[in-house]
């Protein structure tokens, strides 16, 4: 080997060491990603980053290199229709076809964003099929496990089948060797198993809570009831799968790897704690030959994401995946950390020009707006903030990626209005032409006076609504609100976070008018006062178990109960802190303030009263 060729190939194998990783016999983690998968549906519990979060955390974190990540193309109607009946896909093509399927009437462009997502992830399973195949190893689609879909009709959000479409695929281009899908999502693969029943080659295993469809000879089907936890779980995984890869002697296996039956799923009815949903994924490697060193007997493995609901869904798969790619257990950060480094980089591309207005040229040259009101001319508050231009603003928030989510629930065209002259604060709308209420409302200031020492960015008032969506039984409107939320609080809040590191601000100040503005944001933030962070802990721990809607409406109607007056326990508004500087965290942690958080908390003694009748 030449001398260059081996001292590159000695520094990628001493940053592999670094990183932990292990070499994997030549058979490297192939990813497929599309941002066509991103679908916002309005009143769901469907997080639409969840394959972006998972792919974000494995590049940052040294596990998976962007020339394995392979964009797919979205299914044709030829692949579709070998497991799809002709009459089914025309009959999708039709206004209100995805009814019955999504239980959502969506507006337009919604249904053919769907239909366009659902396609793209199809196309992606059959990439990630064929990647297995011709490279013998694993690969991963973050997307699909649309297993509800059958032949003749689609149910529970599942239009077409792209694990059908897949395996169809590949025998297609000539694979004939026996297929093994494990399917190990909360809810029976149904679909999946009606559309291969009586095809000896395939043979379909699935572990979930309840059986929906007839079970043909080809398949496995363990039903498990609900309220499941890891012992149970585990040992019905061991009952089966081992014995099922030996007899069936598998060429290619389909993990379709769920993450809905983990404790915190926002849909699920099991408790799959986060070790038990990282030992199911060991196990099923394990029997499949794919360990994280590699080695003789590895099956071809392509694995789908299937369910997963609420803003934590996505770390199962990321520490499933950073696992196999490393052998060690990597921990996701949270959804706001990352989706915060996604903004960072977004952000390093803009320069101060960019984002200001001002022109190239000597500075010392360039009348701003002060000077011109100096002189008598226009208003002194021409840029958001002091600083962010109108133009700089618009730039600011498309490198974001936010306005494009909120064209995704269905306003194609926003408009944005700046109010500066409003001594409350700068207001900032995001509109939807045709709409009288705005989509975003933001109005904010410079504060120099809440913390001495300390200059703030404070939110006077933050409203984020969907207009045209409804409140549902699931999803009933909390104290205060005319409308359903856009469920991008992250995402302002981190947009907000940047803004503080680009202006030199140390955090970010907010006072929560109802508990459930407050519990919303305690991710994030932190009570400026000990006391109020340690009796709002006494609050949440009063409340804990109850849906956020059902813990706001108790505070509201007066049912928790303060022992040491006999009064029922109001809400104060106190400001909350999101602190991005040294001195502003330094004010909202260390041992004097956890100290007196925990004696206030201590005190607080709290009841909750049942509703009336």
């Amino acid at each position: 080997m030449p001398t260059a060729a081996r001292r590159r190939s000695g520094l990628v194998r001493r940053a592999a060491q670094r990183l932990g990783l292990r070499r994997r016999g030549g058979r490297p983690l192939e990813l497929v990603y599309s941002r066509a998968y991103q679908l916002e549906l309005p009143g769901t519990a469907t997080d639409p980053l969840r394959g972006e979060r998972i792919l974000g955390f494995l590049l940052a974190q040294g596990l998976a290199r962007p020339r394995r990540v392979h964009a797919p193309e979205p299914a044709t109607y030829r692949q579709l229709s070998r497991v799809h009946a002709a009459a089914y896909l025309e009959a999708l093509a039709q206004p209100g076809a995805l009814l019955s399927i999504l239980g959502l009437d969506l507006p337009d462009p919604l249904p053919d964003r769907v239909l366009a997502a659902q396609r793209a992830m199809a196309g992606g399973t059959a990439l990630a099929v064929r990647l297995a195949l011709e490279r013998g190893g694993t690969a991963v689609n973050l997307g699909g496990g649309l297993h509800h879909a059958h032949r003749d009709r689609g149910e529970r959000f599942c239009a077409v089948n792209d694990v059908a479409v897949a395996i169809a695929e590949a025998r297609e281009r000539g694979f004939a060797a026996p297929v093994l899908v494990v399917d190990l999502d909360l809810h029976d693969g149904d679909g999946t198993r009606t559309i291969f029943a009586g095809d000896p080659s395939i043979h379909l295993l699935s572990i979930h809570n309840l059986t929906t469809a007839p079970v043909a000879d080809n398949a496995t089907a363990v039903e498990l009831g609900g309220e499941v936890e890891d012992a149970a779980y585990l040992a019905a995984i061991d009952a089966c799968l081992p014995d099922l890869v030996a007899r069936v002697r598998p060429g290619l296996a389909v993990y379709v790897a769920g993450c809905d039956p983990a404790a915190d799923d926002a849909l699920g009815n099991w408790r799959i704690t986060p070790a038990g949903m990282l030992e199911r994924d060991r196990r099923v490697m394990a029997a499949l030959g794919n360990v994280p060193a590699g080695g003789a007997g590895q099956v071809p493995l392509a694995i789908v994401l299937a369910g997963g609901y609420g803003g934590r869904a996505w770390t199962y798969t990321a520490r499933f995946l950073a696992w196999l790619r490393s052998g060690r257990v990597v921990e996701p950060p949270s959804a706001a950390e990352l989706t915060l480094d996604r903004f960072r980089s977004a952000a390093a591309l803009l320069s101060p020009r960019e984002l200001t207005g001002e022109g190239p040229g000597d500075d010392d040259f360039v009348l701003t707006a002060e000077d011109l009101a100096a002189a008598g001319g226009i208003p002194a508050r021409s840029r958001f903030l002091g600083y962010y231009s109108r133009q700089g603003l618009e730039l600011a928030l498309d490198r974001s990626g936010l306005p494009e989510r909120v064209r995704a629930r269905g306003f194609p065209r926003l408009a944005l209005d700046l109010e500066l002259d409003n001594p409350l604060g700068e207001t900032l709308r995001l509109r939807a032409p045709g709409l009288a209420e705005p989509l975003i409302e933001l109005r904010a200031r410079r504060d120099r006076a809440a913390v001495p020492g300390l200059e703030l960015l404070r939110i006077e008032w933050l409203l984020l609504q969907n207009p045209r969506a409804h409140f549902t039984a699931e999803r009933p409107p909390l104290p205060g609100q005319r409308y359903p939320g856009l469920g991008l609080l992250q995402e302002v809040m981190a947009l907000m976070v940047l803004a503080c590191e680009r202006l030199h601000l140390d955090g970010v100040l907010f006072v929560p008018g109802h508990y459930h503005t407050a519990a919303q944001g305690k991710r994030l933030l932190r009570f400026l006062s000990p006391v109020a962070e340690g009796r709002f802990r006494a609050l949440q721990t009063v409340l804990a178990g109850l849906p956020l809607p059902e813990a706001a409406a108790a505070v509201e109607e007066g049912r928790v109960i303060d022992e040491t007056t006999g009064r029922p326990f109001r809400w104060e508004p106190t400001p909350l802190l999101l602190p991005v500087s040294a001195a502003a965290k330094e004010r909202v942690t260390g041992v004097p303030y956890d100290e007196a958080a925990g004696a206030a908390q201590a005190a607080a003694v709290l009841r909750l009263r049942p509703p009336a009748g």
